[in-house]
């Protein structure tokens, strides 16, 4: 940690944190991380191009995980870039001009991705609640304006925060905990009172995560006693198949959250390197495994695979 004694606003140096104790070693340590990093982009950028371009999934659940794939794509593009020069290219320094934009897309496009989960979760609701009028309650132009309001949503949420930290008073080099600059790490590198920007904060993640994951919550809950008051098994079970890719997704981005969250007030100081790598495969891990779950479990989509493909080996041939 340096020095508060001399401080600056808006012209200070962050310092990027890999691995704490194998600093020898980040080429090695990073190459499974940019492994995930290069499957991310891959597997979300083959969902894209399948919804895309595949009129069979031209339906509203596709359209709600085309979004998803494009938040996960951004995200990976967020915090790829700082990945890459620490671990490859040994460059730890980051303006703070840069760092403030990096903050701002990391969290804005978490949002996105969040607000994505809750309209899928309302999606499913109104699949297996009211089957008959599903087509005319999410038509395209319903869920285009659900779009466009989870973008605004996360834009107006954050905007606040890189304008609020030019405000702040820096040490001139600060060390940042992680490989790439998060809003409440910045807020605790300050010399100065931080006590708007850590309302400004809590009040973004509340009305965010904290306010979609309890409308998910929600919706499951209705879904499930909708389930429970269908008469035959069979049906039942039908029911919540179709729940099951996304709520697998939904467990995938929030509990590494949740025990990043836990890590960090238990034994963050006890075992840096692991703290490191938590918050690490709390942002890769979604990206990465999002369009694994929905290729296992979604039928369409490997169909749409498999007829890819298939023309590929005609067109060769």
């Amino acid at each position: 940690m340096f020095s508060c004694n001399t401080t600056t606003s808006g012209h200070s140096t962050f310092l990027l944190t890999g691995f704490p104790g194998l600093e020898a070693s980040h080429h090695w340590v990073s190459i499974p991380i940019n492994l995930i990093c290069v499957v991310s982009i891959l597997g979300n950028s083959i969902i894209l191009f399948l919804i895309n371009t595949d009129p069979a999934l031209h339906e509203p659940m596709y359209s709600f995980l085309s979004m998803l794939a494009a938040s996960d794509l951004g995200l990976c593009a967020s915090t790829f870039p700082t990945m890459v020069w620490l671990f490859w290219l040994g460059v730890r320094e980051l303006p703070f001009d840069l760092c403030a934009a990096q903050m701002f897309f990391i969290h804005a496009f978490t949002y996105v991705e969040s607000g994505v989960l809750l309209a899928m979760a309302f999606d499913r609701f109104v699949a297996i609640r009211d089957p008959l009028h599903y087509a005319s309650i999410l038509t395209h132009s319903a869920m285009a304006k659900v779009g466009a309001a989870i973008l605004v949503r996360a834009v107006l949420l954050n905007l606040p925060g890189p304008i609020l930290l030019r405000r702040l008073l820096f040490p001139q080099v600060s060390v940042l905990s992680h490989c790439y600059c998060l809003h409440c790490d910045l807020v605790g590198l300050a010399c100065s009172d931080t006590q708007v920007n850590s309302l400004v904060g809590l009040v973004s993640i509340l009305l965010s995560l904290g306010f979609d994951s309890s409308l998910i919550m929600l919706s499951y809950a209705l879904i499930l006693e909708t389930v429970l008051s269908i008469a035959s098994p069979g049906e039942r079970l039908k029911a919540l198949n179709t729940c099951v890719s996304h709520l697998c997704i939904v467990l995938i981005f929030y509990l590494p959250k949740l025990g990043l969250s836990v890590l960090h007030r238990v034994e963050k100081h006890s075992y840096p390197a692991l703290a490191v790598l938590m918050a690490n495969l709390h942002f890769l891990v979604p990206p990465f495994m999002n369009p694994i779950v929905y290729c296992v479990k979604s039928k369409q989509i490997r169909q749409g695979l498999l007829k890819r493909f298939q023309q590929k080996r005609v067109d060769v041939s």
